[in-house]
């Protein structure tokens, strides 16, 4: 018999070992028992079968869960949870909160007749002017769902009468003198067909009061403040662009501060043609209403002399554009514009705030003590240079100095697609538009509503 030697390698020693395993006596692969051949497939199925029938034993379905496997899940759960805030960014956490929209809110749209709001459609200006948002919040409520057609489980009833639709002969614009007496009718035609009205006293109802002075009526602010906010509105919620920070007779009322009405569409049609993010070759942009002698006929000063100082002191500056005539494609003008200046009118607001936001020009905004819309979703301190009355004649250094330091932040924050959506009234409601910002209020008012409410239905 020929003696192997002892392999020197791993390879040969495995092969070593192989071979003794394998082959008989004379090194012959000798054949095997029919069960020894199949034993390990046997002993595999057995196994199998084993342990499948002892988890069907000993795991039958049951009401509760054992304190261990309920621990187990809460721990995995609470991991994940972990894992997911940990890995959201700030905006996915943003959009997440937006989508629990408005804790079950409701509301009620009364249906009026048309007298108090389609029939003034036929002008087809109600549909586009600065004071519209008066119809897009109707037409997106009607949309909504948070719209029911059962008063009975309403949290708010939305009284749809569009005030600033009659536009004046002479001058064209809006003419608000016959607001009172048609809200006035609108009041008592639904507190005599329904009863939520003298339940709560209007307290759970809401009105739109989009022009200069809110609910007031007025276009002067000092006949407006003579007036003051109608009895049977008083303890309404009123929806109105008008917002000081300061005590004013004219928001001494529940209110939502609201934007005034841009049109989506021509929005969308401007940055078609300029990118939000495209060239801006216009420092300083301001076209409007800018009186040499800012005395009105009437004994008022315009915008507090505001306007006419910014043109006496920049009206020769190559770097403020500024042009005191209409022109209908003046938003082309805004998207070239690094800033627009927003100053007061009669009233604290304007147009050009939202405009100069949608289009992604940084809004300059003179107007002392205004309350700006929609705090929670516009952080405005961002976005947004602020500059006092006083400090007019210091623009030109301000604004070289935001120029030459933090400019480009500012932009990338007004340029966020989310702020600039919130600022736009759509027909049809889009989740984070101005319709959801003022739904959004609105449900934040609710526990206050219905305290309000059982106070009058119970005295």
């Amino acid at each position: 018999m020929v003696e192997l030697k002892k392999p020197t390698t791993t390879r040969n020693r495995g092969f070593y070992v192989r071979m003794r395993f394998l082959h008989g006596k004379h090194g012959r692969q000798q054949e095997r028992p029919f069960f020894w051949r199949y034993f390990k497939w046997v002993l595999w199925f057995s196994l199998s079968f084993y342990f499948f029938a002892s988890f069907l034993i000993t795991h039958k379905p049951t009401a509760s869960l054992s304190k261990t496997t309920v621990s187990r899940t809460k721990s995995i759960l609470a991991s994940r949870a972990l894992f997911e805030s940990i890995n959201t960014t700030p905006l996915q956490q943003s959009i997440t909160q937006k989508r629990s929209p408005f804790n079950g809110l409701k509301v009620y749209i009364y249906d009026l007749p048309s007298k108090y709001n389609s029939d003034w459609l036929s002008n087809e200006r109600c549909n586009n002017h600065l004071f519209a948002s008066e119809v897009a919040i109707h037409r997106a409520l009607l949309n909504s769902d948070v719209r029911t057609l059962d008063p009975k489980e309403a949290d708010f009833f939305f009284i749809p009468v569009y005030v600033s639709c009659n536009f004046s002969t002479v001058n064209g614009f809006p003419a608000i003198g016959h607001a009172r007496s048609l809200l006035a009718s609108a009041v008592e035609l639904i507190a005599s067909e329904l009863p939520f009205w003298n339940r709560s006293l209007g307290s759970d109802h809401i009105f739109v009061a989009s022009h200069d002075y809110g609910a007031c009526f007025h276009a002067m602010e000092d006949v407006a403040m003579a007036d003051g906010i109608p009895e049977l509105l008083k303890n309404s919620i009123i929806l109105q662009t008008f917002g000081v920070k300061y005590q004013h007779p004219c928001q001494d009322v529940e209110n939502v501060v609201i934007p005034p009405y841009i049109s989506p569409e021509s929005v969308r049609s401007t940055l078609e043609k300029s990118p939000i993010n495209g060239r801006r070759d216009i420092f300083v942009f301001f076209r409007g209403k800018m009186e040499v002698h800012p005395k009105n006929v009437s004994g008022r000063f315009y915008s507090k002399r505001v306007r006419t100082m910014i043109l006496q002191k920049y009206g020769g500056d190559r770097r403020f554009y500024l042009k005191r005539h209409r022109f209908a494609g003046y938003q082309s003008e805004i998207v070239r514009s690094v800033f627009c200046l927003c100053p007061l009118g009669w009233a604290p607001w304007s147009p050009r705030l939202v405009e100069s936001v949608v289009l992604g020009c940084v809004p300059v905004i003179i107007a002392d003590g205004i309350r700006l819309p929609f705090s929670a979703a516009v952080r405005w301190s961002e976005i947004s240079l602020t500059v006092a009355e006083k400090d007019v004649a210091n623009l030109g250094t301000i604004l070289d100095h935001v120029a030459a330091t933090n400019l480009t932040t500012i932009q990338r924050n007004l340029w966020d697609q989310n702020v600039r959506e919130a600022l736009l009234f759509n027909d049809q409601m889009v989740e984070g538009d101005a319709t959801w910002q003022v739904l959004d209020a609105l449900a934040e008012k609710v526990n206050r509503s219905q305290r309000k409410s059982r106070v009058f239905s119970e005295s």
